[in-house]
């Protein structure tokens, strides 16, 4: 066995020995892993933070549906585009169906103008909203207490309504909303439901407004025909939703719609199609491009921790060349020399690794707090950047390591 066997068994040991001996340099070297690593780490959280949140507020619209929505305008333009165009109606929602195969649900909405919404327990501001029964199901929303109200309900006109969770607070805020009755405008409506919590994060995506469903009352679109009065310049309906099956382009679907509201409609442009998978795709171009920038921010950072070990590996050949001519006389090989300056810049880049780890983890809950960029930690990203800080330090250790191994060992044995 020869001495250098023994080294090896505790070559890991041995590096640490050695790192020690040179502290304040072996702390200046970890310092470019530590923040290389932290960046990698702190970057990756990030992104799949900000897509797990897209998922969720796309999720909210629904990734399969088409959003048509009717355009706000001013009282003079509205005039001049009634001319031409009714607005969003039921007849469009029966042609969209009659034209478009893939449509496999639809819902259709009316926003009420409510003078007065109250309860025997408290006022409420909140918004109120004619729907069809569908609209929960393309809405993604469920229950928390109570039933939705159904197509019977829709076609009996039945006065009865679904609140939203904040919607439900301010107006019981005793909690016994089920059975009880509200007020709107001059239309008294039973309670039958209430809508479980959904509190978004954000209150808009890409530009679309979500998370309203918090503050809302929804009525049967029947009885609101039936039961309340619009204005002559309204448009019949506000919104329409489209859920399409799976085999469907959402994106070609959208270009079909768009034609044939177009043709309907007079040229008009009284109306806006929100298309959810088109925002997440713009979402996810922009996050890619994120994650480029960071990556090449992290990389940098890895790069001067690379050299850094480089640098002292040098530095440590320099001051041990009559070591490495002892061992080389002593029967160690080429083979086993560089393995041993390998090992040593192997463990300053697992020493930065591990530092790095806290280090990016604590970074990116600071972003969370203070940015108010959701976080998501995913031990790829850990895998990830410790596997690249290793191979850092082995690559950038291995030509000191050589030129460890290459020394001549008479002139080692002779160097002062």
């Amino acid at each position: 066995m020869s001495l250098l066997d023994g080294i090896s068994r505790d070559s890991f040991r041995h590096a640490l020995g050695q790192l020690k001996q040179h502290k304040l340099r072996t702390a200046l070297t970890l310092l470019g892993m530590v923040f290389g690593v932290g960046a990698v780490i702190a970057m990756l959280s990030i992104g799949e933070g900000a897509k797990q949140e897209a998922m969720r507020l796309i999720e909210s619209m629904g990734l399969r549906n088409l959003l048509v929505q009717s355009r706000e305008l001013d009282e003079e333009t509205l005039r001049e585009v009634r001319e031409q165009s009714v607005g969003l109606s039921r007849s469009d929602v029966r042609a969209m169906r009659e034209t478009l195969p893939s449509v496999v649900a639809v819902s259709e909405e009316k926003k009420i103008k409510s003078w007065a919404l109250f309860s025997f327990e408290a006022p409420s501001e909140a918004q109120v909203l004619a729907v069809t029964p569908s609209y929960f199901d393309l809405a993604s929303l469920s229950l928390a207490a109570g039933r939705m109200f159904t197509e019977e309900d829709n076609r009996r006109y039945q006065q009865v309504a679904v609140l939203g969770a904040q919607a439900a607070r301010d107006l019981f805020p005793s909690g016994n909303a089920i059975g009880q009755r509200i007020k709107v405008n001059h239309l008294w409506l039973e309670v039958v439901g209430v809508l479980a919590d959904r509190d978004l994060s954000k209150d808009e995506f890409q530009g679309i407004r979500l998370g309203g469903d918090r503050n809302r009352v929804f009525l049967p679109l029947e009885t609101a025909y039936k039961r309340l009065r619009f204005e002559s310049l309204e448009s019949e309906l506000d919104a329409v939703r489209l859920r399409l099956d799976d085999d469907a382009s959402p994106q070609q679907t959208a270009k079909t719609v768009n034609h044939l509201l177009g043709r309907r409609h007079g040229g008009q442009n009284d109306y806006e199609l929100v298309v959810p998978a088109a925002l997440l795709k713009q979402q996810q171009q922009t996050q890619q491009i994120f994650t480029i920038v960071m990556s090449a921010i992290a990389g940098i950072s890895l790069l001067v921790g690379g050299i850094g070990i480089m640098n002292i590996m040098l530095a440590t050949v320099l001051e041990r060349t009559r070591e490495i001519g002892l061992l080389r006389a002593l029967g160690a090989r080429k083979l086993d020399i560089q393995h041993q300056f390998l090992m040593e810049s192997a463990t300053v880049a697992a020493i930065g690794a591990v530092i790095g780890i806290f280090f990016g983890l604590l970074l990116a809950f600071v972003i969370q707090q203070f940015a108010g960029w959701p976080a998501g930690w995913s031990l790829f990203a850990i895998v990830l950047s410790v596997t690249i800080c290793l191979v850092t330090g082995v690559v950038f250790g291995w030509y000191p390591a050589r030129q460890a191994a290459d020394l001549d060992p008479i002139k080692a044995l002779h160097a002062e």
